[in-house]
């Protein structure tokens, strides 16, 4: 019960101190942890709830100190993991790849206009703002369920504060990561043009680009796209909704996409539509995913891993997308300003997450979305200046995030240091009680003062 702590703050094993409180329920069903972080799971001594909706339990009221240990009601990993891989979600045959809706739309898409496509898939989303959970614009349940069992880790030990390994490289406040996904010829057209606008702005990206049958990828677009810092991803195979639909036709699609990786020297994947079956990643031979969104109510396929950090399936790690994408912004919800992307921005940097946006070189090439995109990366480059914000690419973060996974603090003379590859860039926080409320504190570069940083709940 104790890893997840540890694996989420990489704080010494010593102080998570965790024992179920009894045998847990044979079923899962929905409680709450605190107001702010809604669980799936088993349960112990109550029944848990079959939706989302109503009145949760809150497991608070059931935990129990005793002999500096916090007795839990239910399972931490099970429940982080039953969230981050959506096993939540029970309907997928109705709303994932192989859904009636997604079987029709795929087998008429190629003859639809955009208008069409549009008012279609508008049909398919009504109603998605009164879904109580994931909770939009961004849910960060499992961020808050590790922050409530950090809290408790420091009152059941008695500790003043607990280190733990900071989140990002050189004190970095949260990180960024812009993707563009190239879905048609007009968008492979316009990456040249794209990049040029990233280029002004100072800002680096991947470009996910689909192998077969949208267009030819020849090897000097990809040169193209490398030579300038950005970075190569497979995306997809070829992008007709159909890679899940069967295990036997994944594996086989897998194995096709896995070459491509090889041979564009790309590390990451991400598949079209954002369709994912996080059980099945291991015929995907890739570093990292950017497949699986933090809420899913306006995909085709519902969901969302309730997270903002990246986390690993198996040996892959996930990079969550934790924004809009474009399209929906423009298409679905008919907003052309950057408010929804300002607002999910402020929600995910009080957890000090991952900020991770896919904007598709296809739907920018009109003055208006471009206009709206440069407004973006204008308040990405003003948070990178006055809050710290780490902006690289996806690769960056895949490989600062598994160098924190190898790191770990080392106590010597009453003082704690950060050991393994990558720790001239590692800092340590520190995290106590304040009034009831976590506070992180974080040495400033001068490693003379500390600046304070309070998680603060989704309102």
């Amino acid at each position: 019960m104790n890893d997840p702590l540890a694996q989420y703050y990489h704080c010494p094993a010593g102080y998570a101190r965790f024992a179920p409180k009894g045998p847990l329920s044979a079923t899962n069903g929905y409680f709450r942890f605190g107001k702010d972080a809604i669980c799936y799971g088993a349960y112990y001594g109550h029944p848990a709830a079959e939706a989302p909706t109503g009145t949760l339990r809150d497991a608070l009221y059931d935990v129990e100190f005793k002999n500096g240990k916090t007795y839990l009601p239910f399972d931490p990993s099970q429940v982080v993991d039953n969230l981050r891989c959506e096993m939540y979600v029970n309907d997928w045959p109705h709303t994932g790849p192989t859904s009636a809706f997604a079987k029709l739309y795929y087998f008429i898409r190629p003859g639809l206009s955009i208008g069409v496509r549009r008012h279609l898939q508008k049909l398919h989303f009504r109603g998605w703002d009164k879904r109580p959970f994931p909770r939009w614009p961004v849910d960060c349940s499992v961020d808050n369920l590790f922050e409530r069992l950090l809290l408790l880790s420091i009152k059941s030990s008695g500790a003043e504060r607990i280190p733990f390994i900071w989140f990002w490289p050189d004190g970095a406040s949260s990180a960024a990561i812009m993707t563009h996904d190239v879905e048609e010829v007009a968008g492979r057209d316009f990456c040249a043009n794209l990049m040029d606008i990233d280029d002004s702005f100072g800002i680096k990206a991947s470009f996910q680009i689909v192998p077969e049958q949208r267009y030819r990828v020849s090897k000097e677009f990809l040169a193209s796209i490398r030579d300038r810092g950005f970075e190569v991803v497979v995306h997809d195979l070829n992008h007709d909704g159909h890679l899940y639909k069967d295990r036997k036709e994944f594996v086989e699609r897998a194995a096709k996409i896995n070459a491509y990786g090889r041979e564009y020297g790309a590390k990451g994947f991400r598949a079209g539509v954002l369709y994912r079956r996080q059980l099945w990643y291991e015929a995907l031979k890739f570093s990292y995913d950017m497949s699986i969104p933090n809420v899913a109510h306006l995909d085709p396929q519902r969901g969302g891993c309730c997270t903002v950090m990246p986390y690993l399936v198996g040996e892959i790690l996930e990079l969550p997308v934790t924004t809009t994408q474009d399209y929906t912004l423009f298409h679905i919800l008919n907003d052309y300003s950057i408010d929804l992307w300002k607002q999910q921005i402020e929600i995910i940097m009080q957890k000090h997450g991952l900020i991770s946006f896919v904007v598709h070189p296809d739907y920018i090439v009109k003055h208006r979305e471009r206009s709206i995109y440069e407004a973006l990366l204008g308040h990405l480059v003003r948070l990178r200046e006055e809050k710290g914000v780490w902006i690289v690419t996806p690769g960056e973060v895949n490989r600062w995030w598994r160098q924190r996974a190898e790191m770990r603090l080392v106590e010597n003379s009453g003082d704690w240091q950060i050991e393994g590859p990558g720790k001239e860039r590692a800092r340590i926080a520190y995290a106590s009680v304040q009034q009831g409320e976590l506070v992180f504190a974080l040495p400033a570069a001068s490693d003379c003062e500390m600046s304070q940083l309070t998680p603060r709940s989704q309102s």
